[in-house]
C-alpha cells in the first residue's frame, strides 16, 4: 500500500485550526502573554510560521539548522531570522550547553575538542555520553560553541504560551501536533461532535491545572534534581481553585513526597503530603508519622479521617490501620476478607483464567453467570446518562472522549435534576426502558465510558431486574458523584439464580485483594446486593466437562485450509455423556492425498453444511468445557480461525492428550494417536475420521485424568 502523503501546509493548517478553536472557545481566559503570542504568530511570514511549527513538533528545544529540510519552507534562513527577531527563537546560550553537545555526532565532538586545545585530554574510545560530560565539565561554553558550530543552531524561546494553548485544546500536556497526524493517517480516532464547550471555567483554574499537569509530566523523568525543582514548583504553585486542580496538585505532591520519603528527607515529604491533602497524601502521612514514632499525631489524623473521610476507600484504610495499630487487631481487613471467602474447587486446567473456571462451576450449580467486573457498571452508567454525557456539549475538542465533568467530579452538580429523575426510575424498577432507548438510538457511537462490543443486554437486564432497586440506585449515585474513584474494583462475576443477582470476586492462590475491590464489595453488601470472595482451589474436578475434539481438514495451514469434519465427545467424571458430529463443506476441493488419508471426498461434503451453519451448535456443545485434543493446537487453531472469520470469539482452556500422555505415561517411542491406541488396547477402527479419533482421544483423556485424580488423592492422604 502506498503511504499517505500529507498536504504541503498540513501542520500549519492544523496549528491555525487549533489557534482559532482556542481563541473562540477560551478567549475570556487567555492572558496578555498568550494573546500577544497569537498576534505575533499571525503577522509572521508563512515560512516563519511553518518553521516555528516544525520546531515545536520536533523533539527537544535546540536544532541544527543544516538539518532543516521542509518542502513548505522557501527560505529557511530568512524564516529563522524572522523567528529570532520576534522572540520565538534565539541563538544558543550557556544553559543549552548539555543539550547542544548531545546533539552533535561523536566525530564532531572529537574534532571540536582538538580544535579547542583539548585533544590530548580525550580518547577516541570514549562513548558519546562520556565525551559530552567532559565538554560540560572541562571546556568553557564559548570555546565549545566556537569550535563545534553553535552558530548553525537555533533554539526555541518562550514556548510556554504554545504549550498552554495546546493544553487547552487537548486537555493534557503535549508539546507537538502529532495527534492531528495520527488522526488524519487513520491511526487515532476522534469524535464527530460539532459543538464543544470549554473544559475550564476560568483563567485561574486553567492555569493552575496547567501548572500541576506540567509538574506531573516532568517528574516522569526520575531525576533527583528534577524532583527537587518540582517540589518547589508544587509548594509555591498557584492556588487550587477547583477540585480538579486540587486533585492534580495532590497527585504530584504524593508522588514527589514518596520520592523524598525514600530518600530519607522526611520533613520535605511531610510538607508535600500536608500540601496535597488528598486521601492518598493523608495515608502516606499517617504511615510516615507512625514510622517516625509520632504515634499521637498519626492517631489523631486517623480519627479525623474516620470522622470525615474523603471517600469510602479512605474510611476503609483509616479504620483498618487504626484497628491494627491502635486497636489490637493483628490482620488487615483485606486479609480477613480474603481468608473468609468461600472456597471453590476449579479444575487446574483453568490456571491462568480462574474467572472462567469459577463461572463454569457456578453455572453447574444453577442459574446464569456473566463476566461483569467494571465493564457491566460502565455500560449501565454510560447508557443511563448518555444524553447528559454526550448530547449536552460536555466534550471539549474532537480529541476528547471522556467528558471533563467526570474527571473533575462536577457531573453530579451540573446535572443534578436529570440524575435525580433517573435514580428515581431505578428505584421504581423503570430504568430498563431508558437503557433500551439509548441502545436503539445510539448503538455503535464511540464514547469514552464503555465499548459497544462489550455490551451484554442480558446482563444489564438481569442486573436491573434482579438487584435490590434502592441499593442499585445507591451504587449509581456514587458513580455520579465521584466517577474517578468508583469506576474500578467491581467483582469479576455476576450470578443470577431465581431472578436474584449476586456478585463474586475471584481470587486464585497468591492473589491479593486490593483496597478498591474491598470497598466495592462493602458498597454492594451495604446496598443489599450480595457480594462475596470466591477463593479458587485448583485440583482435578470430576464434575468438569471435557470436550474431546478431532477435526479433519483440507491441509495443515489453518489460515488457508478449511475443515471438512468435526467430531466431539463430552466427558464428565470419566464417563462419555454426549457426542457431537458434523461433516463440513470446506468450500474448496479436497486434495487427493487428503482423500486417501481420510476417505472424505468432495462428493461426501458437497451437501454438508458450511461452517457458519454449525458454529452455534458446536459452541453450545462446548458450553463451559475444556477443549481437549491430541496435538491440541492443531484442532484449536483451525476452529478459532473459523470463528475469527465469523468475527466471533473462540476461547477455552486447552488440554493436550499427547502432552498429557508423555507426562503421565513416559517411555514410549511414539505418542501418535494410532500408536498409543495400539499400546493401550483402544479401539480405532476408522482412524482419521473425526468422531472415531475423538472417541479414542477421550479414552486417553481418562487415562490421564485417572493419574491426575490419584495424584490429588495421594496428596490429600499425606496432608492428613
Amino acid at each position: 500500500m502506498k503511504p499517505t502523503t500529507l498536504p504541503v501546509y498540513y501542520y500549519l493548517d492544523h496549528f491555525v485550526e487549533m489557534l482559532d478553536f482556542v481563541e473562540r472557545t477560551y478567549g475570556e481566559i487567555l492572558t496578555d502573554e498568550q494573546r500577544s503570542f497569537t498576534a505575533r504568530f499571525r503577522i509572521l511570514s508563512k515560512d516563519a510560521q511553518c518553521l516555528l511549527i516544525r520546531m515545536v513538533n520536533r523533539r527537544g528545544a535546540i536544532f541544527n539548522r543544516a538539518l532543516f529540510k521542509y518542502r513548505e519552507i522557501t527560505d529557511l534562513e530568512i524564516a529563522a531570522r524572522d523567528l529570532i527577531e520576534c522572540g520565538h527563537a534565539r541563538g544558543l546560550r550557556a544553559e543549552d550547553y548539555s543539550a547542544f553537545v548531545l546533539c552533535l555526532p561523536k566525530t564532531a565532538l572529537l574534532d571540536g575538542a582538538r580544535a579547542a586545545g583539548f585533544g590530548r585530554d580525550v580518547l577516541t574510545s570514549w562513548s558519546k555520553p562520556v565525551l559530552a560530560d567532559f565538554f560540560v565539565a572541562a571546556i568553557p561554553f564559548d570555546l565549545a560553541a566556537k569550535h563545534c558550530g553553535a552558530g548553525g543552531f537555533i533554539a526555541l524561546d518562550n514556548t510556554r504560551p504554545i504549550e498552554f494553548l495546546l493544553y487547552l485544546y487537548f486537555g493534557k500536556t503535549v508539546d507537538d501536533l502529532k495527534n492531528f497526524a495520527l488522526r488524519d493517517l487513520g491511526v487515532l480516532r476522534t469524535n464527530r461532535e460539532t459543538s464543544f464547550s470549554a473544559r475550564f471555567a476560568d483563567a485561574d483554574e486553567a492555569h493552575a491545572c496547567f501548572h500541576y499537569s506540567q509538574v506531573l509530566d516532568r517528574i516522569e523523568v526520575r531525576s533527583a534534581g528534577i524532583y527537587a525543582r518540582e517540589a518547589a514548583a508544587i509548594l509555591d504553585g498557584p492556588p487550587r481553585t477547583t477540585e480538579y486542580a486540587a486533585d492534580l496538585a495532590a497527585r504530584a505532591a504524593c508522588r514527589v513526597g514518596q520520592f523524598f520519603e525514600k530518600q530519607g528527607d522526611k520533613d520535605l515529604a511531610e510538607r508535600l503530603y500536608r500540601f496535597g491533602g488528598s486521601a492518598d497524601c493523608r495515608e502516606r502521612l499517617v504511615r510516615l508519622l507512625y514510622a517516625e514514632g509520632d504515634k499521637e499525631a498519626s492517631e489523631n489524623l486517623l480519627r479525623d479521617m474516620i470522622d470525615d473521610p474523603e471517600s469510602d476507600d479512605e474510611h476503609l484504610f483509616a479504620t483498618d490501620f487504626y484497628a491494627r495499630k491502635f486497636g489490637g487487631r493483628r490482620t488487615g481487613l483485606c486479609t480477613e476478607l480474603l481468608r473468609s471467602g468461600r472456597t471453590i474447587v476449579v479444575d487446574d486446567t483453568h490456571r491462568g483464567n480462574p474467572e472462567a473456571g469459577v463461572a463454569g462451576v457456578l453455572r453447574r450449580l444453577g442459574g446464569q453467570v456473566y463476566f461483569a467486573e467494571n465493564t457491566l457498571w460502565h455500560m449501565l452508567f454510560g447508557l443511563l446518562f448518555w444524553d447528559e454525557l454526550f448530547e449536552s456539549g460536555q466534550l471539549h475538542s474532537g480529541f476528547d472522549w471522556v467528558p471533563h465533568c467526570l474527571r473533575d467530579r462536577t457531573f453530579h452538580r451540573r446535572f443534578a435534576s436529570q440524575i435525580d429523575v433517573k435514580l428515581a426510575e431505578i428505584r421504581s424498577g423503570n430504568a430498563l426502558p431508558i437503557v433500551l432507548r439509548t441502545v436503539t438510538a445510539r448503538w455503535g457511537r464511540p464514547n469514552g465510558v464503555f465499548a459497544w462490543d462489550h455490551v451484554q443486554m442480558g446482563a444489564l437486564r438481569a442486573l436491573l431486574e434482579g438487584a435490590r432497586a434502592d441499593g442499585l440506585a445507591e451504587i449509581v449515585q456514587a458513580m455520579c458523584e465521584d466517577f474517578p474513584r468508583t469506576r474500578d474494583g467491581f467483582p469479576d462475576l455476576m450470578q443470577v439464580r431465581d431472578g436474584k443477582v449476586s456478585f463474586v470476586e475471584v481470587k486464585a492462590e497468591g492473589d491479593a485483594i486490593r483496597r478498591n475491590q474491598l470497598t466495592r464489595l462493602r458498597q454492594l453488601e451495604n446496598a443489599g446486593i450480595p457480594a462475596k470472595i470466591g477463593r479458587v482451589d485448583y485440583r482435578f474436578d470430576p464434575e468438569q466437562d471435557y470436550v474431546v475434539v478431532d477435526i479433519e481438514t483440507t491441509g495443515t495451514w489453518s489460515s488457508g485450509d478449511r475443515i471438512t469434519e468435526i467430531g466431539a465427545v463430552k466427558v464428565r467424571n470419566h464417563q462419555v455423556v454426549d457426542e457431537w458430529h458434523s461433516l463440513v463443506n470446506p468450500q474448496r476441493p479436497i486434495p487427493a492425498k487428503i482423500v486417501e488419508l481420510t476417505g472424505i471426498t468432495n462428493q461426501i461434503v458437497r451437501d454438508a453444511p458450511v461452517f457458519h451453519e454449525v458454529a452455534d451448535s458446536f459452541m453450545a456443545f462446548m458450553g463451559d468445557g475444556i477443549f481437549v485434543a491430541h496435538n491440541v493446537n492443531f484442532d484449536y487453531g483451525f476452529l478459532s480461525y473459523e470463528y475469527e472469520r465469523l468475527e466471533r470469539r473462540f476461547r477455552f482452556p486447552k488440554l493436550c492428550t499427547c502432552v498429557g500422555m508423555r507426562r503421565r505415561y513416559p517411555g514410549h517411542k511414539s505418542y501418535g494417536l494410532g500408536k498409543l491406541c495400539a499400546i493401550y488396547d483402544i479401539e480405532l477402527e476408522e482412524h482419521h475420521r473425526a468422531l472415531c479419533d475423538a472417541r479414542a482421544a477421550a479414552r486417553l483423556l481418562n487415562l490421564i485424568n485417572k493419574k491426575r485424580d490419584d495424584g490429588i488423592s495421594a496428596e490429600a492422604v499425606q496432608a492428613a
